[in-house]
């Protein structure tokens, strides 16, 4: 056990961090930043941002860690076309960036894109903003191929790109049975047209 982590007492954590907090709490550029791609990105804190932040943190760290190797080396090989192929499943790479170099290259804008709020809003069209895409996720609307999903953050890969659609049970879909207050403006309506007879 390292001196540091003997001096700070022992982690009674059983999970690992998923997010990091910023060194600098007051830096003007930073918080002008994040606070754009909130609400660019229809984020509940910036909390969400930090923890994209981390997890490229972490894939970039791997990348530069595989690229002081040398070329031909397995571990670098393996571990390199591993790393690529899973970016690229999640979109986040095109087939022409097939290289290390374009991990580090990578920005919080691209991860964010990727998440299901905002291809519900901006790719698919299924929401008339990125609030009300969270919203339609949250409440349980959006389905990914047969699974209903209700995390705004789910990372969509390109293969399930092509089957993010309403879920069976709501009643924003094309045939699924209309909603509690259309149910009950439709029952007001036949009621209404038996009293006339």
């Amino acid at each position: 056990e390292s001196l540091a982590s003997a001096a700070m007492g022992k982690n009674y954590r059983n999970r690992s961090k998923t997010s990091k907090t910023p060194r600098r709490p007051f830096e003007k550029e930073r918080l002008d930043r994040e606070l754009k791609l909130v609400g660019v990105f229809g984020l509940k804190n910036k909390r969400e941002v930090w923890r994209v932040q981390y997890t490229l943190a972490k894939i970039r760290s791997v990348a530069r860690h595989l690229m002081t190797l040398p070329e031909k080396d397995p571990q670098r090989e393996f571990q390199g076309a591993a790393l690529l192929l899973r970016l690229s499943k999640m979109g986040l790479l095109d087939e022409k960036e097939q290289k290390l170099d374009y991990i580090l290259g990578l920005s919080i804008e691209k991860f964010l894109a990727r998440r299901l709020q905002t291809c519900v809003f901006s790719t698919l069209k299924l929401a008339k903003s990125i609030h009300h895409s969270r919203c339609l996720i949250r409440q349980r609307h959006i389905r990914v191929g047969r699974n209903l999903v209700n995390v705004p953050s789910f990372m969509v890969n390109v293969d399930s790109e092509k089957l993010v659609e309403y879920a069976h049970t709501s009643p924003l879909g094309n045939n699924a049975r209309p909603g509690r207050v259309k149910r009950k403006k439709l029952a007001a309506a036949k009621e209404g047209g038996e009293d006339d007879v």
